[in-house]
């Protein structure tokens, strides 16, 4: 591939050492005042997991460590009225396959000219595509130093996006994991999800760097959470169980509402109170009421606002989250925030600093198993409430703890990357890279029988147009 495509940007030598020269100089000072570009492929209006912790590293680092920018796609309905910049670059639609997020087109060279001239002294990219490869680029312009966050299990979301082409799926997470290998140092949210990153054939070292959460210590109005009871018709005095996020199938909720159904027939009182939205909720309240649980279920859809979301928090008795796919379980930690303790499976990345009995109830991906334990549940309320005091004295971290973390780390890497400490020689040409997946993803996408002529066609007409694409984005960066 190399032989077939040429570079894509010449870098200026000039330009990086000036660059260079800037941040040892900076450093020599005793400087501690950084400016930190954060990439993600989601942010607000798309809000989820990843994008709360990359608003939350924005707010805080410009609130008085250093100062922060935020590059992301393009949305229609975007409204940018933060405290800290936000850079938006082209995009493109997936919402079909990917639940309302957009494809960021991340070798935009207006984009990387306005990002370049920030003079940034670090790099952070929290999802390994188009951000991480925008981050690559940006790289070679500044010769500043990147950091990835590994937050989510992508191969999952690989395969859902493409259930029938296990191939392709193979292709994409090997370009995934090149992206990742690239960067100078590499973090994980959790011990787990640097296992499962490994699993994917990563080979490079990582540290942990936990998430936080932007909850306050403490419970909400307790006056407002009974309100909030009375409000859906769920009695004071009877045990309620809570989901918060995503509603999603690999969250978990199966597990639940199969273990629910047994609690039902064991006579239990019970309520259970699901707060989100999804692409899979019309199926998911379907199956509620398929096993006679619409009367114990409440469905109170998406909660925006983070105080409002607390009192929902605080409400509940136990929050339930036997899910095998996340990589680190903010919500657990909100949960713990309002002394709310949580169901985790055993060994999910969700239970990591979970003691079973006493922060917590660990239990198998069994519903019988885990209706068992919500049986003790509902009669042992006050043992709860106890389990709940633990998880908030105990389990929770706040986003400013984790953030300062991750801030003093920035300086490690920074050091190490000026000292000839990191291994550069991950830092291979991104096109390499790029036009080799697009090649064999074209090729295997002609390959698929259940994929329609027309389809194949515009593939290759989109590879065509992406070529000649950076074909003219190589020639404005050697003009510059």
């Amino acid at each position: 591939m190399t032989n077939k495509i040429d570079q894509i940007y010449e870098i200026d030598k000039h330009e990086q050492r000036e660059s260079s020269d800037r941040l040892a100089s900076r450093l020599k000072t005793g400087t501690d005042k950084l400016n930190v570009c954060l990439l993600n492929d989601s942010f607000a209006p798309v809000i989820d997991g990843v994008a709360n912790a990359v608003t939350n590293y924005a707010e805080i680092i410009s609130g008085g460590l250093g100062s922060a920018t935020v590059v992301t796609p393009a949305y229609p309905d975007a409204e940018d009225d933060f405290k800290f910049d936000v850079v938006r670059y082209r995009s493109m639609g997936i919402t079909k396959k990917l639940c309302g997020y957009r494809a960021g087109y991340p070798f935009s060279s207006s984009a990387l000219d306005e990002l370049a001239a920030e003079d940034f002294d670090i790099l952070h990219a929290h999802c390994p595509f188009a951000s991480a490869m925008m981050a690559r680029v940006l790289r070679e312009k500044t010769n500043v130093p990147l950091v990835m966050t590994y937050h989510t299990k992508f191969d999952v979301d690989i395969a859902r996006a493409f259930p029938n082409s296990p191939h392709l799926c193979e292709l994409i997470t090997k370009f995934v994991v090149k992206n990742i290998s690239s960067c100078d140092e590499v973090w994980t949210v959790s011990q787990g999800a640097g296992e499962n990153l490994r699993s994917l054939g990563y080979e490079g070292s990582y540290i942990v760097m936990e998430n936080g959460v932007d909850f306050p210590q403490g419970r909400a109005d307790e006056a407002a959470a009974r309100a909030l009871r009375d409000k859906y018709g769920i009695p004071q005095d009877t045990v309620l169980f809570m989901f918060v996020g995503r509603m999603m199938w690999y969250k978990g909720i199966r597990l639940i509402l199969d273990s629910l159904k047994l609690l039902k027939e064991r006579n239990v009182d019970f309520r259970m109170l699901f707060v989100g939205d999804g692409m899979e909720r019309a199926d998911i309240e379907k199956y509620t009421e398929e096993l006679g649980l619409s009367d114990k279920c409440v469905f109170a859809g998406a909660v925006n606002d983070r105080e409002e979301l607390r009192v929902f928090y605080t409400a509940g008795d136990l929050f339930l989250f036997p899910s095998a796919y996340d990589t680190n379980g903010i919500v657990v930690r909100e949960a713990a925030a309002c002394g709310v303790a949580s169901l985790l499976l055993s060994g999910s990345c969700a239970a990591e600093g979970i003691t079973d009995g006493r922060t917590g109830i660990l239990c198998s991906p069994d519903p019988r198993d885990i209706a068992k334990r919500l049986e003790f549940a509902a009669s042992h309320i006050e043992e709860l409430h106890t389990l709940g005091e633990h998880a908030m004295n105990e389990v929770y971290i706040s986003w400013e703890t984790s953030v300062k973390r991750a801030y003093e780390r920035y300086f490690t890497v920074i050091e190490k990357c000026m000292s000839g400490q990191s291994d550069r020689c991950r830092r291979q040409p991104l096109q390499d890279d790029f036009f080799k997946f697009v090649d064999n993803a074209t090729d295997n996408i002609q390959k698929m029988r259940e994929i329609p002529v027309e389809v194949q066609r515009k593939a290759m007409r989109q590879k065509d147009k992406l070529k000649r694409a950076f074909e003219a984005f190589k020639e404005v960066m050697r003009e510059k």
